[in-house]
């Protein structure tokens, strides 16, 4: 049978008219929509606007002709998140989460019932994590929330919504619909400088300056998320038998890996959200009493007996050591390991750590051969890192390797010394600097 003969391909025929491009949609009908599919906020954006075009391959990938992004905004209720006891938030977290994702289904059948091809991608999890430690996401929740006018990125890194503060979860939906017209900009910074993030943080993340410590956040607050639960499998592997992995594990981590795998993940802290004041409908109880708001929201957070987990020689542990010594210190691997040479250096600065890169200065260059090859000038100076492409000025260290050797020692695989002794690493220039290099990148 011709498939034109087909009997649902003839009725379809008969009673179909030609079909006609479906109708731009405005950003106000987009934003109806969204609403009435039972979200908080929404706003939408175009997908050519300057501030996404990391995002606009990756759209373009999962959605084949992608035009335009919906961002949803989900509030969550400021008492819970606020809890010290840990499965209260936690418990919060993952509700949002799961109306988020249940939004934005809706959000996306209601638009491709009007024509539009479109997809939601969920909130948090399942990620594409064949691409892990790199990016595993396909939409960046907060920069299009961003761009879409739905608020601001604090100093904590959570977008602040202009109502609601920082107590949002955010989705996306990607649309091939024409969207047109553009959500008009805030007039104003819901963030209200108080600096409680910064006070509140077990790992020292965020600084008063704005700078951030990427793996701080991400080795302690998620460490039941992705490569935290791998360390735990290499405690497993490295164990001889039980007792050692009792001495390794307590009960109590062990425990709440199981909880995490059984119910999803938890967060650690998330103190920096909790204790944020901003948002029309957050912000008067601060304005009212600080002293109060800081002893009712801060405080138990700030004093809480917990775990902390941090990199041995890492800038968190020395401030967990200074500024919370009744919090446990937790030492555990790096999660955040390389994949090649270059994706080594480009996450040289998310895994820098100030404090063993104060009081000393050095240019290094590295040439790295093999199927990744990589020419990089990385400057230290007194706490600062700069990293650029190619060989540039000169050098105080000069080192040359094959890629993949250089991430054995990194790694800790291969020890550095015998790769210098057997010729497959060649060092020029001071090489005693290599180790105060190792000590700002600690694993």
């Amino acid at each position: 049978m011709k498939l034109h003969d087909h009997p649902t391909a003839r009725a379809l025929a008969a009673a179909a008219p030609p079909p006609t491009a479906p109708a731009p949609l405005t950003v106000d009908d987009l934003r109806r929509l969204a609403l009435e599919a039972g979200a908080d906020d929404a706003a939408a954006v175009s997908l050519a606007h300057p501030d996404l075009a990391e995002e606009r391959p990756h759209a373009e990938a999962a959605l084949p002709g992608a035009r335009a992004l919906v961002s949803l905004v989900v509030r969550m209720h400021p008492d819970d998140i606020r809890s010290p006891t840990r499965s209260v938030a936690n418990h919060k977290f993952h509700r949002a989460g799961h109306v988020v994702d249940e939004v934005a289904h809706r959000v996306a059948a209601r638009l491709s019932a009007l024509g539009h091809p479109t997809i939601n991608p969920p909130m948090a999890f399942p990620m594409e994590m064949d691409a892990f430690p790199g990016r595993s996401w396909i939409i960046a929740h907060k920069r299009v929330a961003v761009a879409a006018q739905l608020g601001t990125m604090g100093l904590h890194r959570n977008v602040i919504h202009p109502r609601f503060g920082s107590f949002i979860l955010l989705g996306t939906v990607v649309t091939t619909a024409e969207v047109t017209g553009a959500s008009a900009p805030l007039s104003f910074d819901p963030c209200v400088s108080c600096k409680l993030c910064v006070a509140a943080c077990p790992v020292g993340a965020i600084e008063p300056d704005g700078t951030f410590r990427f793996s701080a956040c991400y080795d302690h607050n998620y460490r039941e998320f992705m490569s935290g639960f791998t360390d735990f499998v290499e405690e497993v592997a490295d164990s001889r038998d039980r007792f050692a992995f009792r001495d390794r594990v307590s009960q109590a981590e062990s425990a709440s890996m199981w909880q995490s795998l059984a119910y999803g993940p938890n967060y650690k802290s998330a103190y920096c959200l909790a204790v944020c004041p901003a948002g029309e409908e957050v912000l008067a109880p601060f304005l009212r009493d600080r002293a109060a708001f800081q002893a009712r929201v801060m405080r138990p957070l700030t004093t809480r007996e917990e775990p902390v987990y941090v990199v041995p020689g890492s800038d968190a542990e020395a401030h967990v050591a200074r500024r919370f010594p009744h919090k446990r210190v937790r030492h555990i691997r790096s999660s955040l390991r390389a994949r090649s040479p270059s994706t080594f250096f480009r996450a040289l600065p998310h895994v820098f750590q100030r404090g063993p890169a104060r009081g000393w200065a050095a240019t290094f260059h590295f040439t790295l051969t093999g199927g990744d090859p990589v020419e990089a000038t990385v400057r230290i100076d007194d706490g600062t890192l700069e990293l650029r492409p190619g060989l540039e000025g000169t050098p105080d260290v000069a080192v040359e390797c094959d890629g993949e050797r250089w991430l054995d020692v990194v790694s800790g695989r291969r020890h550095p010394v015998v790769a210098v002794l057997t010729r497959q690493m060649k060092v020029r220039g001071n090489r005693s600097l290599l180790n105060k290099f190792a000590a700002c990148f600690p694993r």
